[in-house]
């Protein structure tokens, strides 16, 4: 029997801090029924991390600033992964992805830290096991651990933890209009991106980590744009070095102008133009600089040329599963990736009804503005 769906809930500030969502369905013969989804109850350990959105909370536009990446400084370093002695590292595959067992984040000097940066950005993403990241204050975390990658942004429209908004929320609970729901029209929930490319200089080296996971599922996909570059042509190469591309973020605001993800518009949107490929400030290598999310055309190239590359590209990155890894979560796991030269995804395989919800909060350094 078909049925119409409509949501019967409030609009707070703060409006997942427990209790239960009503839907209410209406069959086609006028019966009514309600189903409550559950959200996180009023006991939930990292209730206060949980998202809220503020209509009245607005940032002005940002304002470019000089960045130098930590990274450089241990490019001379005769012994540049000192830091990592004493622990175990496994590549995930031999040229992208790494995990680490047996250091602890929180305890790293600066040194180390600008260590750390290069081989993130050499690796492209690490995953780091059993770390007291969630131990440690959230001034600790933004201040002391992500300030020192570069000047943290705030999301334009995405939820934040009330007095934090440098933390950007992943958030997914049993709720139709979660703020991490997905299109139920699509085949897959994958989408694949490098974060908030729209800006004038988007984010470099990226920390997330999860207060909570499912049972199983609810990983995350990431894949080389390095490589990605690497396995086409020299003369495809060569010809992609001359374009650049429009990243757009007017559509994103739309979307939450519409009522979804919590319907805030923080700062007014942008579009920026970056090269097609970029290369990174210390490794010097060059990747891919595309994404489907943001992406919207080629300068300079008419509509069906521009769709006939940038679709080629969107499907060469999805469809390379040899440079590609999945980060598998784990209590207590903390992932690094550099947004200049990977792309990354959720993948939505789990029901939060069932198998839990997944919760967890990104720290987004910004970096330079794409160069090639």
């Amino acid at each position: 029997m078909a049925t119409t769906t409509t949501l019967t809930q409030a609009q707070p500030v703060l409006h997942l801090n427990g209790g239960v969502e009503t839907a209410k369905t209406v069959d086609v013969d006028g019966t009514e029924s309600q189903t409550d989804h559950g959200v996180p109850g009023p006991d939930y350990k990292y209730a206060r991390f949980l998202p809220s959105f503020d209509q009245n909370y607005k940032l002005p536009p940002l304002e470019t600033f000089q960045h130098t990446d930590p990274g450089l400084a241990a490019l001379n370093d005769p012994e540049p992964r000192s830091f990592l002695a004493g622990a175990e590292v496994i590549e995930l595959t031999p040229k992208f992805g790494s995990e680490v067992e047996g250091i602890q984040l929180s305890k790293l000097d600066q040194k180390a830290k600008s260590q750390l940066a290069l081989f993130v950005a050499q690796r492209g993403i690490v995953v780091f096991r059993d770390q007291d990241f969630l131990d440690q204050s959230p001034e600790w975390q933004l201040n002391e651990w992500g300030s020192t990658f570069g000047r943290l942004h705030i999301h334009p429209t995405s939820g934040q933890p009330k007095d934090y908004p440098e933390f950007h929320l992943v958030y997914r609970d049993a709720k139709p209009k979660s703020a991490w729901a997905y299109d139920t029209q699509k085949l897959s929930s994958t989408v694949w991106h490098s974060d908030v490319t729209y800006e004038a200089q988007p984010p470099g080296l990226t920390t997330l980590f999860l207060y909570d996971t499912p049972g199983s599922g609810g990983d995350t996909g990431y894949v080389s744009q390095v490589e990605a570059y690497n396995r086409l042509s020299p003369s495809f190469q060569a010809y992609l070095e001359t374009l650049s591309v429009v990243h757009s973020g007017v559509e994103q605001a739309e979307y939450s102008r519409r009522g979804n993800r919590g319907g805030v518009v923080k700062r007014e949107p942008v579009e920026n133009v970056h090269p097609l490929v970029r290369r990174h400030p210390v490794t010097s290598e060059k990747a891919l600089f595309v994404n489907k999310q943001f992406s919207r055309s080629i300068v300079g190239l008419r509509t069906e040329e521009s769709d006939a590359i940038l679709n080629l590209l969107y499907t060469h990155i999805a469809q390379g599963h040899d440079f590609q890894v999945r980060a598998r979560w784990k209590p207590r796991t903390v992932v690094l990736w550099d947004n200049r030269v990977t792309a990354h995804t959720a993948i939505g395989d789990f029901d939060p009804a069932k198998d839990g919800f997944r919760h967890g909060a990104r720290i987004t350094p910004q970096a330079e503005k794409p160069t090639l």
